[in-house]
């Protein structure tokens, strides 16, 4: 488990986001928080007996707004709501999803901004860091009014209610889990129910782990440009920094460095420097234009970033107990922010995914591979090589296509018209997570042919970065006979996801950018 994470008024960074939901990091309130948590709290307390109404605290919700509730059954009327908006559908979501959304409520309760009791705010931390993981379902956000179900599904829990997973992954009631834990259920009050499920955290939660991830891999997909410009006897010399200072991406120049770096010394482009002896004009776009597209990933990747980091620093509900007292109603609960860049990364995934696979059709095409067998097959007829690991790439990017339509112009109206445009963030989120693991997959399969690639230059020595790449490979990507492929494939898959890939390109380079 990693060190603690201590959640207050202020933001939590997208490292806290990735270490509590992917890391078990424990979580701390700050004093400062659970004060300002009390402070609100009178606030809300003092509006219980206000004749004038006051959304979520003495009225319905949504399109019941105008509905006047009577004292006696507003606890009900809490239960209700949550109970109510509990109505997920679906698989079940990834744990890690899960505690980044629930540890995004949480940060959003410890602002103060929300005006629930101090209790629901701890008993909340408490159920995070005891491991217990509501069953959240794939379908049942619009990503308005927040991440609804979602949410109330983890609040149903914290009453004790539904299904959960415990820290060992078994499914037990919620009632069995807090009590395990030594917990109380939480008996909500005044406007704690919709405090508990009224923000953009599934939605969000879901882009701190995609930046974090499409990050590295952005690096990878340098290094697999790099093995491939090398493996096809492509030319480092439009990686010149100076061609990239006429210019001025940021993300390009440092793509462009990266592939400077990784292909150093490399024996096999030293071979055919010589313009007397290489008639090669130019590279095709995949190799020549590789840090134009990584680039301007990385350029999407920094946007997105900014936007993250503007919604941690975020308190969203509705309505918000304001810092000099007052309880107003807003719209800050729209997905929309976030959502266009959900819809963004998902854009340049597939087109980083994309120029992945046209470098590898390259390696197994005799007309452009420069001197390679066809498909790097040991005995091209008998053997089929790397053909049909390009067709599983190939697969993978037309899926990456149509993952890449953007979910956030699809609104859908609902609550009867009274939450008439929403943002279909969660449902953008969702296809990134598909996006990411297909990039991942894609990536891994240019690595094992391009390694395939470079060995069969032998006795040509690649970079030492590059070298170092392949001499982590576990026994695989090796030239022979016809193989089971498929394995292969999976252990490199988990050979870039485990950052085993990265790491041994580094320990040459340094830090990539």
């Amino acid at each position: 488990m990693s060190e603690s994470v201590v959640v207050g008024v202020g933001a939590l960074s997208i490292a806290d986001v990735v270490a509590v939901a992917r890391h078990g990091a424990h979580v701390e309130v700050s004093e400062e928080s659970l004060a300002e948590v009390e402070r609100s709290r009178a606030i809300i307390e003092r509006l219980a007996d206000d004749p004038i109404p006051h959304y979520g605290v003495s009225t319905g919700f949504g399109a019941l707004a105008t509905k006047h509730i009577p004292v006696e059954s507003r606890a009900q009327l809490q239960r209700s709501l949550v109970r109510s908006h509990a109505a997920g559908s679906g698989p079940e979501v990834e744990r890690e999803v899960v505690r980044a959304l629930m540890l995004l409520r949480i940060s959003t309760l410890a602002t103060g901004r929300t005006g629930v009791r101090p209790e629901v705010l701890t008993t909340y931390v408490g159920m995070l860091n005891a491991g217990i993981t509501p069953c959240v379902r794939e379908y049942g956000s619009l990503g308005c009014s927040g991440d609804l179900a979602p949410l109330a599904h983890c609040a149903l829990a914290l009453m004790g209610e539904g299904e959960v997973r415990n820290a060992d992954g078994e499914q037990v009631t919620a009632a069995e889990a807090l009590a395990a834990a030594g917990l109380t259920p939480v008996e909500l009050r005044e406007k704690e129910g919709l405090a508990l499920i009224n923000g953009t955290d599934g939605m969000l939660g879901m882009l701190c782990l995609a930046i974090t991830d499409l990050t590295e891999l952005a690096k990878v997909a340098d290094i697999t440009a790099a093995m491939s410009v090398e493996g096809l006897l492509g030319t480092d010399d439009v990686f010149a920094a100076d061609l990239h200072e006429l210019r001025p991406q940021r993300g390009q120049a440092d793509s462009a460095a990266n592939l400077r770096v990784l292909l150093k010394d490399s024996e096999i482009r030293e071979s055919h420097r010589d313009p007397a002896a290489c008639t090669r004009v130019q590279d095709a776009y995949s190799l020549r234009c590789s840090p134009q597209v990584a680039g301007g990933v990385r350029d999407t990747i920094a946007h997105a970033t900014s936007v993250a980091n503007a919604e941690l620093a975020a308190a969203v509900d509705n309505p918000v107990v304001t810092k000099d007292g007052r309880v107003e109603s807003n719209g800050n609960f729209h997905g929309a922010p976030v959502a266009y860049v959900l819809d963004f990364l998902a854009i340049v995934t597939a087109d980083l995914a994309s120029i992945s696979e046209r470098r590898t059709d390259r390696f197994l095409d005799v007309a452009r591979n420069n001197g390679l067998p066809p498909f790097l097959a040991d005995d091209p007829g008998v053997d089929s090589g790397h053909m049909i690991a390009q067709y599983t790439q190939a697969a993978i990017v037309s899926e990456l296509k149509r993952l890449a339509n953007p979910a956030s112009v699809d609104s859908i109206p609902s609550s009867a018209m009274q939450e008439d445009h929403v943002s279909m963030g969660w449902s953008g989120a969702r296809k990134l997570r598909r996006s990411v693991d297909g990039l991942r997959r894609v990536l891994s399969v240019e690595l094992l042919t391009a390694a395939r690639g470079i060995r069969l230059r032998a006795p040509l020595k690649p970079s030492a970065a590059t070298g170092a790449v392949i001499e982590a490979l576990p026994n695989i990507g090796v030239p022979g006979p016809d193989r089971y492929l498929a394995p292969e494939i999976e252990q490199t898959v988990e050979f870039v996801n485990d950052g085993r890939a990265l790491h041994a390109a580094e320990a040459v380079t340094g830090a990539l950018r």
